[in-house]
Formats: C-alpha cells, sequence, structure tokens
C-alpha cells in the first residue's frame, strides 16, 4: 500500500487554510431569490445594446470563431480603453499609458500576483485595515504570508488609523505591502486621499500600498487614485469591471501602477490569462456604447440606495447605518427588543431572510466593527421593495415583537 499522508505531503498553511465563502455557499440561486448580497449590478451587464443589434467591431462573429487560437497576452486595446476612462487629469496632468497596467481574473489575480512579486513566504508579511475585503488574508495564507492588522477607526467614519499604521511599519519588520479597500468593504466608505498619503510617504518603509477600488464607480466624480500611480511609484490601484459595469461573469480586473510594477506582475502571470470572450466584453463595457449603459444603470441603482437609506431606519429593529455612501450595497444594524445591536437577532434576521423570506444578503456581525451588521447590497426598484417588507416581517419575528 502507498505510504501517502496528505497530511504530511501538502503545506501546513493550505491544511490550515480557511478559503474565502460567501452567502451563496449557503443559500444557493433557484430562481427566486432576490440576491442582495455579493454587490453585484442588479441591473446586469453594461451591454444592452447588443441584445438587439450587434453593431460593433469589438464584439463581432471573428471573436468567437477566433476560439481556436490562443488569446492577445498584452491586451493592448483593452488596456488603452482602460486608461482613457481614468485619465481625469483630476490629480495630474500626466497620462496613463498600457505600460501602467496589469490585467486579471478579477483583482483577486492582483491581489495574488502581488503577493507573489514582493513577499518572501515564511518571511515577509502584510499589513491590513479591518474590517475589510476578505481575499487579502486568504491570498496571504495560500503563500504563507504573515498578516498584521491596524484596524479602522470605530464607524460611523470607518477612517485609517495613519497613527497606528505609521507606527506600525516603522516598529514591525518585513512588511511588505498594505492593502486598502476604498470605498471599503464592507464599510462603503471612502479612505482619505491626504490619510492614504501620508503611508505613501512615510520615511523609511520600503514597500507598497495597494488601493482596492472596487466600488469606485459608485463614489463621486474624482475620487479614483488611478492617475496618483504616475506620482508615487510605490502605489497600485486595482480595479474591477465585476460592480458598476455588471460584468461579474467574465472575471477582468486591472491593476494600475507604475511601468516598473506592471512589468513585475505581467512577466509573472499566466502567458495568456484573459480569454479572447473576455477580453472582447471587456473591451465593449468601457467603450462608449458600454459606458453609457452603466451609466444609466448606476443612476437607477443611486436611486434605489437613497431610497433604502431613507425607507430602512423606519424599520423597527433596524438601528444606525454604519459606513458611508459610496458603493452599492448599505451596512446597518439590527436591534434586539431592548434596542439595542444584537449579533443574535442578527444572525436570525440574516438566516430568516434567506430561507423563509428568499432574500440573500450578508452577516457581517463577526468583523471588527461591525457588530449586529448586515450588508446590503442595492438592487433593482422591485427587489428593494421586496426586501424592506420581508426585512419588517423578519425583524418582527425574530424580536417577538409581531402584532
Amino acid at each position: 500500500m502507498s505510504p501517502f499522508n496528505l497530511a504530511e505531503c501538502a503545506r501546513p498553511n493550505i491544511l490550515a487554510l480557511v478559503p474565502y465563502r460567501c452567502a451563496r455557499d449557503d443559500y444557493k440561486d433557484d430562481g427566486t431569490n432576490i440576491l442582495l448580497d455579493a454587490n453585484e449590478n442588479a441591473y446586469g451587464p453594461s451591454v444592452a445594446p447588443l441584445a438587439s443589434k450587434v453593431d460593433s467591431d469589438l464584439l463581432t462573429a471573428r471573436d468567437f470563431l477566433g476560439l481556436h487560437r490562443y488569446p492577445d497576452p498584452h491586451q493592448e486595446a483593452l488596456k488603452e480603453k482602460l486608461c482613457a476612462l481614468r485619465n481625469t487629469h483630476t490629480h495630474t496632468q500626466k497620462k496613463l499609458k498600457p505600460e501602467n497596467l496589469f490585467v486579471g481574473v478579477g483583482s483577486d489575480e492582483a491581489i495574488d500576483a502581488v503577493l507573489r512579486a514582493f513577499c518572501v513566504p515564511a518571511k515577509d508579511r502584510i499589513l491590513t485595515c479591518p474590517p475589510t475585503y476578505g481575499m487579502y488574508s486568504v491570498s496571504a495564507q495560500v503563500n504563507d504570508v504573515a498578516i498584521v492588522k491596524a484596524p479602522l477607526l470605530p464607524a460611523p467614519e470607518f477612517a485609517i488609523d495613519v497613527a497606528a499604521v505609521t507606527e506600525t511599519l516603522s516598529k514591525e519588520p518585513n512588511i511588505k505591502v498594505v492593502y486598502l479597500c476604498s470605498p471599503g468593504n464592507p464599510t462603503g466608505s471612502v479612505l482619505a486621499k491626504e490619510d492614504i498619503q501620508k503611508i505613501l510617504e512615510h520615511p523609511t518603509w520600503n514597500g507598497i500600498v495597494v488601493v482596492d477600488e472596487a466600488y469606485i464607480d459608485f463614489a463621486p466624480d474624482g475620487t479614483s487614485l488611478a492617475e496618483w500611480v504616475l506620482e508615487w511609484p510605490n502605489l497600485l490601484v486595482m480595479q474591477t469591471l465585476s460592480k458598476a459595469f455588471g460584468m461579474a461573469g467574465i472575471r477582468l480586473g486591472a491593476a494600475f501602477t507604475s511601468p516598473a510594477i506592471a512589468a513585475l506582475l505581467n512577466n509573472l502571470k499566466a502567458p495568456y490569462n484573459i480569454s479572447s470572450p473576455t477580453s472582447s466584453l471587456a473591451t465593449y463595457a468601457v467603450s462608449e456604447g458600454g459606458l453609457e449603459v452603466m451609466r444609466g444603470n448606476r443612476e437607477k441603482l443611486l436611486k434605489q440606495r437613497d431610497r433604502l437609506v431613507e425607507e430602512l431606519p423606519k424599520i423597527p429593529g433596524v438601528g444606525r447605518r454604519r459606513g458611508g455612501l459610496d458603493s452599492n450595497f448599505l451596512l446597518y444594524e439590527m436591534l434586539n427588543a431592548k434596542g439595542e445591536p444584537d449579533n443574535e437577532v442578527a444572525q436570525k434576521v440574516y438566516q430568516m431572510l434567506a430561507e423563509a423570506k428568499g432574500v440573500v444578503v450578508r452577516f457581517r456581525g463577526k468583523e471588527h466593527g461591525c457588530l449586529a451588521c448586515l450588508r446590503i447590497t442595492v438592487g433593482t426598484e422591485e427587489e428593494v421593495t421586496r426586501l424592506l417588507a420581508a426585512l419588517r416581517t423578519a425583524l418582527e419575528e425574530v424580536r417577538g415583537t409581531a402584532a
């Protein structure tokens, strides 16, 4: 018999890995559920004009009949359009160019690529500011990289604790990367530019700052720091087409950074990491027709976000909004019958919404500073109507206040 023993053969950090989980690991979509858990764009992808007429040379039969060929390994046309989108000259008169870009399979590939490029396993470390996106820690563990945490300041602002971060970078050895999420997930708050700048200009720390801007298109114009990579060589700004563009299914992320860092990431990626269909769809999404659809859908989502901000506090048992209004989701406390934030109540409401009401949101109560909080993705008008009714009923039942 083979002496194979998985526990002794596999890497210990992989054996101990707790994978990233989402609400749909527990509540599958059966076609009737309202999915307000993953911050997707409920109004659909930014390719709606194609439903009636394929009039763009960006998506032609040639793109799909050519699937027997490997895709373009450099994605120059897509990178040109991504640069054009972010060349707003809000922060600098310099211009982003394709050499400032890495494109990958969602932002997750960039998160992992940065770790592999800069962190020596079992030696180097990263710094995160919880509450924050869970894939930073998952990717760190996969790469056998330890995490140092400097929590955000308390809600509702969820600002960077600049003093704690800079002190940690001064005293803790071998921190190579700082991961910041702006707008934050699950906070929905944009981080102050001046706070990020202070970290970038740390006088002794030799490392890079990663700013994850997955939700940047829901924030006010001029918020993105993509152009800042032209001024700070130690900055990398990640973005994605999964959120405002409604293209989560194609898995396309972009990382703006200095040409030197972009070259490192492009050198270590798989040769053909972006498929031809993904490239064609992404290029269309950031072209004039796709941008028009995205902006129209975004306006509808922002209208429903405002509606939720107005209506949620009217529901007995809904507490304070924690965090900001710079994304396509909201973070709200759930209260017990005494009017106190209560994790048990929040957990039960989350489960009841999914199991009895067919409305899937996200329980975030175990994250730092998010006691008793549910994260609710903004949906369509019909979905928001159903959510509000379901949440009112669930809270009545859980809190024992039903008439």
